[in-house]
């Protein structure tokens, strides 16, 4: 299954000036960027999945083309999905990102320790 390379770029466009470290990976057949060693926004087919604070969540999947992550059957409070509706234009993508992007610094990291 393969992602939306042309995704990818405008979210490598936001993400390029960002403080800290940024790493991409593929997984689960899509693309995750990676922000300070926690799962921030990724892709998968052609839509955003973005991991934001669990409280704005009932709010976020009001706004258009959003709905919630059920990648394995079951709803994953705090992870959405975004599809091409809801990201037409760069402020629209970048909202979203912004989300994931803020709740960052409180994500728990889901390193594994050596």
């Amino acid at each position: 299954m393969a992602y939306n390379q042309i995704l990818a770029d405008r979210i490598r466009e936001q993400l390029q000036f960002l403080e800290g470290t940024i790493e991409e990976k593929e997984m689960m057949g899509g693309l995750c960027f990676m922000l300070n060693d926690k799962m921030c926004v990724g892709i998968i087919k052609d839509e955003l999945m973005c991991r934001i604070n669990p409280d704005q969540y009932d709010d976020a999947i009001e706004k258009t083309g959003c709905r919630q992550m059920d990648f394995t059957g079951k709803p994953m409070k705090g992870w959405i999905l975004v599809d091409d509706s809801g990201m037409k234009n760069i402020q629209d993508l970048q909202y979203w990102i912004g989300l994931a992007v803020d709740y960052n610094q409180y994500a728990k990291s889901s390193k594994k320790k050596k």
